[in-house]
């Protein structure tokens, strides 16, 4: 019997997880944005399609409909619960923080500038001010003096951070699925991924990066109670701080990420293969195969064949964004080819 699946976005993601879907003998059918926000519009594509499970590939959808289709016995991946929770940083931070217990940076949530100019009054500076939904589409923005609340403030409700002196950012994807061997659901972490961001936005990952080993221990125990909290089967993407052997709670997606990218070439099966597998019910392999890296292009693309030139690379381009994707025998190798690649592409 066919497998039906809904998949609700567009980009690069959807294609991925298209062909992941696809390579199982999955029947894959789409729906924009704009109808992952309309209940009346999505069930009414469920319907239409007569799909088995719904799998959510944006952060601004509702909630309330994905959790009456999961009433009625459609799959949410990897949760109607874990969607929901989250949409928005200050109740995945309660969940985390309060809910669960796990550490995190301190923070203050802020619906007006007034609200903003006592939340750092509370914290202190310098602190990260953060749009208070996902998906709002703008930045993080680093606040070092009162004098530059104004370029943090643009009217909609922030979150502000505590800022942390981490040694690092890391995130572990990790999966949900079913056990063969006990027929159970069960959980997996594919190495940790190390990454860059500026102002909110990805430059580059890596695979696997050098964490110390109680500060994995305690990375991999804070990652499977968040997922447990939120349930469900599918892929997850934890995002840390980590400051010696301790490790503090930032983010949780619940889909493939940014990040995961580099597992196109570092693992046997990348991100989206492992979503989907998980999201069936399928035995889950995260074995990494290489070292790797990848750097994210913004702009124009203008040497493709110099880029490719540099050895074990490859390019991904979607027309709003590109990739440089890297292997070789350790990760500051891999590293140095992403980044040389992407130089060439841009020269």
């Amino acid at each position: 019997m066919t497998v039906d699946v809904l998949l609700l976005g567009s980009g690069g993601f959807v294609e991925e997880l298209t062909a992941a879907f696809r390579r199982l003998g999955v029947a894959v059918h789409h729906a924009p944005a704009d109808v992952a926000r309309d209940g009346a519009a999505l069930r009414a594509a469920v319907e239409k399609h007569s799909v088995d499970h719904v799998v959510p590939l944006v952060e601004d959808i509702d909630v309330d409909a994905l959790a009456a289709l999961e009433q009625q016995g459609v799959n949410i991946a990897p949760s109607a619960k874990g969607c929901a929770l989250t949409v928005a940083r200050d109740t995945l931070r309660k969940v985390a923080n309060e809910d669960l217990g796990l550490p995190t940076t301190a923070y203050r949530v802020a619906d007006t500038r007034a609200g903003l100019e006592q939340a750092v009054e509370d914290l202190g500076l310098p602190c990260i001010v953060k749009p208070a939904e996902f998906s709002s589409g703008r930045g993080h923005t680093l606040v070092r003096s009162t004098e530059e609340l104004d370029a943090a403030w643009d009217g909609r409700r922030v979150m502000v951070e505590r800022f942390v002196d981490f040694d690092h950012e890391l995130t572990l994807l990790v999966v949900r699925s079913i056990d063969p061997a006990t027929g159970k659901l069960a959980t997996w972490f594919c190495e940790p991924v190390g990454h860059i961001h500026r102002a909110g936005r990805l430059e580059s990952s890596w695979q696997p990066m050098a964490v110390a080993p109680r500060a994995l221990e305690n990375a991999r125990s804070m990652a499977a109670r968040i997922t447990n909290a939120l349930g469900g089967r599918g892929l997850y993407a934890v995002e840390m701080f980590v400051a010696g052997d301790e490790v503090y709670f930032s983010a949780i997606t619940p889909r493939p990420h940014d990040a995961g990218a580099v597992t196109l070439r570092s693992q046997r099966f990348s991100q989206y293969d492992l979503h989907a597998r998980a999201i069936l019910g399928l035995p889950i392999d995260t074995t990494l195969i290489s070292p790797g890296a990848c750097t994210v292009l913004r702009g124009e693309v203008v040497d493709q064949a110099a880029a490719l030139a540099v050895p074990e690379t490859d390019l991904r381009l979607d027309g709003q964004r590109g990739l440089v994707l890297a292997t070789a025998e350790t990760v500051e190798e891999a590293c140095d080819r992403a980044t040389r690649s992407a130089t060439r592409a841009r020269a």
